[in-house]
This record gives C-alpha cells, structure tokens and sequence, in this order.
C-alpha cells in the first residue's frame, strides 16, 4: 500500500500528536472516542488532547456541548445546580454565552468567566505559576482541550467543514486548513484563499473574536489571522524562519514529521496555549468602541519565542544576565517589550542560586524600568497592561527622580521613562541596590555606551557611599564600580541595528570568544515574509562632475588632500549645485511617483541634506521651482534650533509657518509631500506613506541602514509594495550602501572583544606630552570627589590647560595629536568601563581629569582658515550629474556578518608628512577627477609604466620578497604591498591611474599583471 500523503494523512498525523491515537486507529482496533474520552488515563496520551467529534458541536452557539456540559459539571457542580432548578436552564446559559461572546469576544469569557443569574462559571483554569498553589495547579489539569476533524461548522450550510478546530472546554480557540504539498497545494496561497473565499465568515464559529486565531498549514509553512474577512483578511506568517529568511527549517535527521512540528509540539501544546491565552493575546481597542472595530493580536512565533527564551533565561539564571535581542523594523518590537514587561514581574526562580537572597517564593524582579525614545510606547505598554493585570495601575511614566520614588513606594512594577530623561531620574535616588530591576532598553546604540548609561548601571548598583570616613580613592573605586552592569539588574536591549560596542555589552559571549545576539528577527526574514519593504531594490545613484575655476590671479599653496574634500563639500553645497538637484528631485517626484497616484495619491517624499545650512538652501529651491510649477503642493522643513545664514536667522517654525511640534502631524496631511531634513527625522521616525528619498548626505553604517530604513514600513491599505520604493542618491556609492546593510541583513556577531590593552598605549603617550603631572590629576580626584568647589577643581585644570598652551612651545600638530588621543581614551574607557571584568584605578582617575582637561584645551585653526581662503579663491563654472545606477536591486550578503570591534587603535595627527600643492596643480587635479577627461597617448602610456616599473624595483624590499621569493603566495602578497605603497605615492601625479586602480577591479588585475611581468624583466 502507497503512502497517504493527502490531507486526510496531515490531519491524522496531527491528532495522533495532540491525542495520543487517530480516527483511523480507533476505527481499526473498533474502539469507540466515547470510550477513549471516558477513560483518559488510560487512552489520552500524547500531548493530553481529547477527541473531538462534529456531531457534539452546536454550529449555533459555536460550542462543542460534549465538553463544555462535561467541564461545568465536574468542575463547577454547585454553580450549575442553582440554575437546574429551570427547565430550559441550559438553553440560558447558552444564550447568555451568546450575548457576551458577540458583545466582548471569547477571550473576555475566558479570563472573566460567565456569570448567569446568582451563578457565576469559570471556562478556564490558568496556568500556574511557580509559586501557585496546589490547587490552582489541580485545577488546571481539569481544563479540557480537544481537537475535532473534519468539523460542520455552518448553520446554513451543514456539508461545510473546517479540517480541525482546537477547543478549550468546549470553547472554540484555534481554526485550522491544512494543506500538503504532495497535493499541489500549499498553505500560502491554496489555505489562505479557502478561508477568504470558501469559508463563510457570517457563521458564529467565524466571527469576528468568536475564535482566536485561525490557521492556514501545510507541511512546510503556517499562516495566522484573527480576523476573517473574505478577500480583505490578512494573513500573518507564523514561521520560525530558515537560514535568517522566510520559512521554516529542515526536520533534523533524527527526527520524524514535517517542518511545521514545531506547532504540535511545541505552539499547541495545552501549557504554550493557556500561556498565549494568559499572557500574549489581547483585544485592542477603547472599551465603548464595538467589536468589530478592535484588534485582536495574537503572536508572531518570533515574538512568541523571544519573550519564553528571555522569561526561562532569567528564571534559570537570576538576576544580573544582559540580553541583547536583534530583532528588524517590522518585528513588532513595541509587542515584544510590552510582552517581556509583563511576564517579568511574574517571574519567579526555577532553581535557589537564580532566587539568591530572596527566597524562590518571591518574584525575580522588583519592578522593570522600560527606557525608550518613544513617548508613544508609555500609553501603549499602560494600555495594554490593563488587558492582561487584574490588578491596575501597576504601569507608571517617571521622568524625574521623584516620579521613581514615588512609584516604586506604591508598589508600581512597570516603569517607563526616556533616554534622554534617565540621567535625571537617577540624582536624587539614595540607594536601590537592595531591589532587583529588569531594565529592557528600546532601540539599544551608541546611547547607551557612555555617561547615560554610566549613571543607570549607578542607579540600578552602589551607590558612590557621601559617608565622611571614605577617603578619596574608595569614592573612586565606587564611582568606578557602580558604572559596571550590576548583579542586581537583568539588561534587556532590544535593536535591529547593533554596534559593535553594543554586542559587547549585551551580546551573548560564546566560547570562542565572539559575540552573538540573544534572538534574532533579521531583516532578511522581515522583509521575505512582507513586514518590511526592500529599499535596496530600486536604488539610483548620481554621480556629480565639477569644473572649477580659479578667480585669482596668485598661486597660493593648499594641503592637496585636505583642499580636495573641502572643494567637493564647497561645490556640493554650492546654490547653484542645490538648485541643479532640487530641479532633478521634483523631474523625477511629480510625474514619476506623485502623477502615477501611487498609494492612492498620498505618497510623500523625504529630502536628506548633509547639514541645517544646506537644508535650508534645498528648502528654498524647492519653494522656488514649485511656485514655477503652480504649487501643486506643499513642502516642510525640520531642523533643530535656530542657524544664520548671510545673517539671517532662521528656524523651523518660522520656515513652516506653524510650531516645531506639529511638524510630524503636518506633514501627514494630504496638502503636505516633501520632507527636507539634515539629521531630525533620520531615526525613530515612522511614515508609511514614504515613498521615495533623496539622498545628498554621506550615510554609513548604522546611520545609513537607520535613515533609508524610513522606507520600509509597509502601508498595506494603501498598496505600497517594493516597487513603488524609491531612493536617488547623489552623494553615495551603491557600495557603500552595500557595505552598510549588509552586517545587519541577517544575524551580526562581534568576532572578537575590544583589547582594553590600547588604554595602557593611550596613557602611557599622553603622561610622556607633560601637560598634566600625575599629582595633579590625584589632586584633581580628590577634591572632585569630595565635591570641593569648581573654582578650586578649575584651578588644577587651567594649570594643565595654561602649561598645554604656552609653556610646553608644542607644535600645531602635537597638540592636535594630544587631544585627540586624550578623546580616544575618554570614549574608549567611558565604553569599556561598564564590561571589563578588572579595574585599574589610574584609568578611572585619568578618565575624570581628562573629560575636564579637553575642552580648555584650544587647537589652531589657523590652517582651516587657510582652507576656508581657498573656497574664495575659486568659482563653479559648472555641475553635471550622470545616472550611474538606475533602480537595479542592490544584493545584500545572505551569510551571517561577523562585525570587527570598535577600532580602539591609537591614531593622532601626524601623518606621513604633508605636501602642499599649488592652487593650480588643486584646481586641475579636482577637475580631471571628477571629469575623468584623462587622455594619453600609447607613447605617454608607455612612459608611465616604465616610470613606475622603476619605482617597483627601486623598492627595499622588491628584491628579496620578490624577485628572490620561491613561493607565489608571498611572492603576490609582497607585490600587491609595494605596487600599493608605490601608486600611493604617485597619486597626485596619475590621479586618474590611480583612481582606476583603486576602483576598477578588471582595470586593476590587468594592471598588477602587466607591473609585474615589466618589473621582473
């Protein structure tokens, strides 16, 4: 006999799981379900399921009768003889289930239970928790979960059936379509269409929040959706994901089953769907709206799972554990944290080393401070608390010192403050060492690696002890301590882009001494399963050509490096340039994307300029073309502060004509479509409506994947899909693009920790400059430490500051070399400070002196001045763009990145000498750079290779890694280094070779092959 592989086999496969035997089975042995529900401890095994059975199923009530009479009766049995004494006393009970279910849903009647006449019935006993008596764990054993093949769900129709629907005493809770490949079907497409088209939403079992969830399965993938509603449902996947992208993974060789086991052994066992019942599912919405209008969530499975990893973590663990979470844009990361709060503070110690001193009948946690920057997540994580606390108002916002205080005596467990607002928090906090705190962090960066952070490990640890009796070096070693990550706090930071200095910190350390996330939602899978758009995949760049022209009539000498990039910033910011592109941007915005109606005419477009001045600038050209173009919309502006240009003043409400804070809601309205910004707005900024960006800033790393990430968010209602996103950039390389997205594409790890060593180099440089005596900064420690006055700490600090400017006759570059290094040191130990696991106190001492020290020490700008005559001494004659990339998708890496750590190398001023060029020889370099009008002849070609075949040779060490080098490996390697070291040093005479050489790679394996047959001839 063949295999069954229809989906009759998938759903016996399913129920063998869940209940221990099948259909098939019990028809085989000729024993009847009535007889293996009867008798459970002897039949029901499994994952501890009953049998369900169609014809027990009241399709008018969407009620399984069997087990809901069965579990009122053997758990509630004085309730329901109150109401037996009626004649029709089932009948109104049932309606007035009715009434309830369609009025709240059956998620209110699960956790509120039903309350008929004097009689009130629990339909669900909750899980336990660790420190839940005895009965309460008794009771939950009475629940009764059950599965029904095959189920006649239809009043009007009793042929219709649904392939399995899970219930809970009798109450319906999951809806299942199953679908099997072999068949030529599959969930995605086949399941999802039978429930928006075949299956009759009207009927009670498909009513809106009559059913939790419903399922759409096949053997590879699952699909979920709370709402059923034809062609308009909205299907959410519910995959584990595969190789950081969409799907599941392959069943392990050991194993048996189909890549979605993970929902019956796992998703759908009876503990997992009471937790999701408990602590995930909630109703959204205002209590006087009706139900139709709200939202039921359920969990995605990675939201599910980050938040059971983080609560089993901690409770095997204890307190004091840092998590960091990797989760993209589009995880639902507000969700996640909003989940994770809640489950913390009921969390308790599985073991006596997690409970410490507290006992394991206590909860871990204290209370748990969420830090974010978005104020729109205080009133969500309050709203939704209230769905799942019986008790109320244990969420408070505290964004003063006082504010804590006060909610941590009134016993509040959630408590939510900003970043920017938490080194305020912490001042008047005595001591809350003795309590123990979750702190999950929202959007975890380089804002949590320095004084801020500093200070909340100060409030979360020991306090720096004012007692008198301390001398100044223990007041040292507590300020050091307490910047560490203290035992008595358990970190949490949730990101989608982690920093090196941020995996160091949070990551999970694995024995090879790299650094990996705790979770990982990657952007890769984000973006497969639909949650976020591409923005990669329309990407255009424009590559700008400059003439320029001198305007006087001298030759004065530049530094050539320094004047190539202060030209380009001159002619990129230049009005003329601005109003070249503004011109381009609208060409390309209203006929490609506004006239087109994409997203049902409400798209919007973002401007990024490379500062305020230049914002301004594009603002302003825009205004100008527009009112050309008769205004068919209107633009915004964003910036911070106030900046004068050509002695006017300006800022962004007066530009706007309407207040700061309303820029956001402004820009949302229809009239509305151009935002022109520098740096507000590139982060933490959500607007579907976005659609395409004009790129004219340098962007990398972070800040690239952050601001271009602007883009993604899908607007599903109106349409947007990753064709319509679109990105011109006029100052980036896709490259570099390429190079930014791709450590954060799929899983990012830190190969290695930062060498702290580099401090000790740092220090020793800066003691041998003698600006500062080593007593001084002992003196300047003690009395900062005693909290002397400033005048009396400011006079060691001028003293350093006087003998850096006068006294010790440094040269320009030494002292910018010393203050450079002394920055380096601050923001290396400021960021290591909290990690390392040992403590030198002359560090921690020259950390506090030198963040007093940097900024009396002045620099000469005499040649920034130099720089700033140059821009005077040239004109632009012309500015041309060429379309190098017209949306082509840029490729990301599929591959997990491994990230190098923060670059601690000491580097200062000094370079390997300046040369100083003629103005002339600046103007003409610039131009054939950016013309790439280099012409020559065969015979001044010819010229050019023997001139650099001698250089080759002329080498130190050509003749012996070279010439005398048996193996071709080294041989190649030692060529590569001195054809580099030689072209470096002819870049100014064969700029254009050498930009050929350094970017095109066909240029450059033809050229090394050519030098280096020339050079051993």
């Amino acid at each position: 006999m063949h295999s069954q592989t229809n989906e009759q086999a998938l759903e016996a496969y399913i129920e063998k799981i869940l209940t221990g035997t099948n259909l098939e089975e019990l028809k085989a042995q000729n024993i009847s379900i009535d007889a293996v529900n009867e008798n459970a401890e002897i039949y029901r095994t499994g994952k501890g399921y009953y049998i369900g059975q169609s014809a027990n199923f009241n399709a008018q009530f969407a009620i399984d009768e069997q087990f809901f009479w069965s579990f009122l009766e053997n758990t509630q049995k004085e309730e329901l003889e109150k109401l037996q004494k009626q004649s029709d006393w089932k009948l109104k009970i049932l309606n007035r289930f009715d009434r309830l279910v369609k009025k709240y849903g059956i998620l209110y009647l699960l956790k509120k239970g039903l309350q008929v006449d004097d009689a009130h019935f629990t339909l669900f006993y909750q899980l336990p928790l660790a420190s839940s008596s005895k009965t309460v764990k008794d009771n939950f054993e009475q629940n009764k979960f059950s599965v029904t093949r095959q189920l006649c769900y239809s009043v009007d129709n009793p042929r219709e059936e649904i392939d399995l629907v899970f219930f809970l005493n009798g109450l319906p809770i999951v809806s299942m379509e199953l679908k099997n490949h072999w068949t030529g079907q599959n969930a995605r497409v086949h399941g999802q269409q039978q429930y928006k088209t075949q299956r009759d939403n009207k009927q009670p079992l498909l009513q809106f929040a009559r059913c939790i969830v419903h399922f759409a399965v096949d053997t590879d993938e699952a699909y979920m959706t709370t709402k059923l509603d034809g062609n308009k449902t909205f299907f959410l996947p519910f995959n584990k994901g595969n190789k950081h992208g969409k799907g599941n993974p392959e069943v392990a060789k050991d194993e048996i089953g189909h890549r979605t086991n993970y929902l019956w052994n796992e998703v759908f066992t009876r503990e997992s769907i009471a937790n999701i019942i408990q602590h995930f599912v909630r109703l959204d919405g205002k209590k006087k709206d009706a139900l139709q209008s709200k939202t039921l969530f359920f969990p995605r499975y990675h939201q599910m799972d980050v938040v059971r990893k983080i609560i089993k973590d901690a409770s095997i663990k204890g307190v004091g554990e840092t998590y960091l979470i990797q989760h993209s844009a589009g995880s639902g990361k507000s969700n996640s944290i909003t989940w994770a709060a809640y489950q913390l503070i009921e969390t308790y110690p599985a073991n006596e080393k997690a409970a410490g001193n507290k006992g394991s009948t206590q909860p871990l946690f204290d209370s748990v401070i969420v830090v974010t920057d978005r104020r729109l997540l205080d009133k969500q994580i309050r709203d939704n608390i209230a769905d799942f606390s019986e008790v109320k108002n244990i969420v408070s916002p505290a964004y003063s010192s006082k504010e804590l205080r006060e909610s941590l005596e009134q016993g509040k467990k959630i408590i939510i403050t900003t970043i920017q607002k938490f080194p305020f928090i912490i001042d008047g906090i005595a001591d809350l060492s003795e309590k123990r705190f979750a702190v999950i962090i929202d959007e975890a960066h380089s804002s949590q690696s320095g004084t801020a952070h500093d200070n909340m490990n100060r409030a979360m640890g020991t306090k720096v002890n004012e007692d008198e009796e301390l001398d100044a070096q223990d007041k040292i070693i507590n300020a050091m301590q307490s910047r560490k990550i203290r035992d008595n706090a358990s970190y949490l930071a949730f990101t989608a882009t982690p920093k090196p200095i941020t995996l160091e910190k949070f990551g999970t350390k694995q024995e090879d001494g790299t650094f990996k996330p705790f979770h990982l939602y990657s952007m890769k899978q984000a973006i497969e399963e639909g949650f976020i758009l591409d923005v990669l995949a329309n990407y255009t760049t424009l590559k700008s050509y400059y003439e320029i022209e001198k305007s006087v009539d001298n030759n004065p000498f530049f530094d050539g490096a320094k004047a190539q990039k202060k030209l380009r910033a001159y002619v990129e910011q230049h009005q003329q340039t601005i109003h070249t592109k503004a011109e381009i941007i609208l060409d390309h915005f209203i006929p490609n994307i506004v006239n087109k109606k994409k997203l049902k005419g409400k798209v919007k477009a973002m401007v990024i300029t490379q500062s305020i001045a230049s914002a301004i600038k594009y603002y302003k050209a825009l205004q100008k073309i527009l009112k050309e173009k008769g205004s068919p919309f209107k633009i915004a502006i964003a910036f911070s502060g106030t900046k004068e240009i050509n002695g006017i003043e300006y800022s962004e409400a007066e530009m706007n004509g309407f207040p700061e804070k309303d820029t956001r809601h402004k820009f949302d309205e229809d009239a509305y479509r151009i935002l022109v910004v520098a740096n507000k707005y590139l982060t933490g900024f959500d607007q579907p409506k976005l659609t395409a960006m004009y790129v004219d800033k340098k962007l990398q790393g972070v800040l690239a994947v952050q601001t271009l990430s602007r883009l993604n968010r899908a607007a599903t209602k109106l349409g947007k899909k990753t064709e319509d996103v679109f990105v011109l950039d006029f100052f980036n390389s896709s490259a570099e693009i390429k190079a930014s997205f791709d450590p954060f594409y799929t899983a990012t790890s830190l190969n290695e920790a930062t060498d702290v060593n580099v401090l000790h180099e740092l220090k020793e440089v800066l003691d041998d400059r003698g600006v500062y005596e080593w007593i001084e900064v002992e003196d300047f420690n003690i009395k900062f430490f005693n909290k002397e006055k400033a005048e009396v700490i400011g006079k060691i600090i001028e003293r350093a500051a006087e003998r850096f400017k006068h006294e010790l006759e440094l040269e320009d570059d030494e002292k910018a070399d010393f203050k450079i290094k002394a920055k380096q040191f601050v923001k290396i130990y400021g960021q290591m400070a909290s990690i390392i696991d040992f403590e030198v106190l002359n560090w921690e001492k020259l950390f506090w002196f030198l963040k007093f020290l940097i900024p009396k020490l002045p620099i000469n700008d005499t040649e920034i001045d130099a720089l700033d005559e140059l821009l005077n001494s040239v004109d632009l004659s012309t500015y041309g763009l060429e379309r190098v990339r017209l949306n082509e998708a840029i490729e990301l890496d599929a591959d997990e990145t491994e990230v190098d750590p923060q670059n601690p190398n000491p580097r200062g001023a000094h370079g390997n000498g300046e040369e100083h060029d003629p103005l002339d020889l600046i103007v003409s370099s610039f131009n054939e750079r950016w013309f790439q009008n280099w012409e020559v002849t065969p015979e001044d070609q010819r010229v050019k290779f023997i001139t650099l075949t001698k250089s080759i040779q002329a080498h130190e060490d050509f003749q012996s890694k070279v010439l005398e080098n048996g193996d071709e490996q080294n041989k190649n390697l030692a060529f590569k280094k001195i054809l580099d070291e030689v072209m470096s040093k002819q870049r100014k005479q064969e700029l254009d070779l050498y930009r050929l050489y350094a970017k095109d790679d066909a240029f450059y394996k033809a050229f090394f092959d050519t030098m280096k047959r020339m050079s051993q001839i």
